[in-house]
């Protein structure tokens, strides 16, 4: 028997996912049916999701709140969407975008073709809002230099591998001291870079 999962994900563990979850519940899924990860979308290494892909058959539906729920890597979320609906071969509505419910079997080929197009510009744009975020951050601290705010001492940058280990340290498969000695960073700088990492990638 087809089966209706909802998904949810927020950045952080601070942030509410109150909002999402009433969505889901409004729709008619069950509690023990929605999957909540709260862990940043920049890549699909998410505990939840990977067990909700687990339980995908085909004919079954998965939903979501907003594509940017979904991640908020263009690349990454276009392969999970074929991923999902081409080789697994079960739906997927998207609550704030009607268009994009691969449920409707009534679409002809140029709906279909809207509905793509609709998708890519969506993950596009979600992607790109991540991006603006990191480059508004920057250039925010940039001219606070310039008029003379100080920083104090020198920010330790996270390396490029950064949300990796953090991923594996929340997956317990790295200890907090194996992630201290990768970053080159103390305990406290960790946990604020860590708080920036995660409000970067809402």
């Amino acid at each position: 028997m087809a089966q209706t999962y909802g998904y949810v994900r927020v950045s952080s563990r601070e942030q509410a996912a109150d909002r999402q979850l009433v969505a889901m519940r409004e729709f008619g899924i069950r509690g023990d049916c929605i999957f909540l990860d709260k862990q940043s979308g920049v890549d699909f290494n998410r505990p939840e999701y990977r067990r909700l892909m687990r339980k995908i058959k085909p004919e079954d539906t998965i939903v979501i709140k907003s594509i940017d729920r979904l991640g908020r890597n263009y690349e990454e979320i276009l392969e999970q969407w074929r991923i999902i609906t081409k080789e697994r071969m079960a739906g997927i509505v998207v609550l704030d975008m009607p268009l994009l419910d691969t449920r409707r079997k009534e679409r002809d080929l140029t709906g279909t073709l809207i509905a793509d197009i609709v998708l890519q510009l969506l993950s596009y744009v979600s992607e790109q809002e991540r991006l603006f975020i990191r480059q508004r951050q920057a250039e925010g601290i940039a001219a606070a230099k310039e008029r003379g705010v100080k920083f104090g001492p020198a920010v330790k940058v996270p390396p490029e591998n950064f949300h990796t280990l953090v991923s594996m340290w929340e997956h317990g498969e790295l200890a907090i001291g194996d992630v201290l000695e990768q970053t080159g960073m103390k305990q406290a700088t960790f946990y604020r870079r860590l708080k920036e990492y995660r409000l970067m990638e809402r």
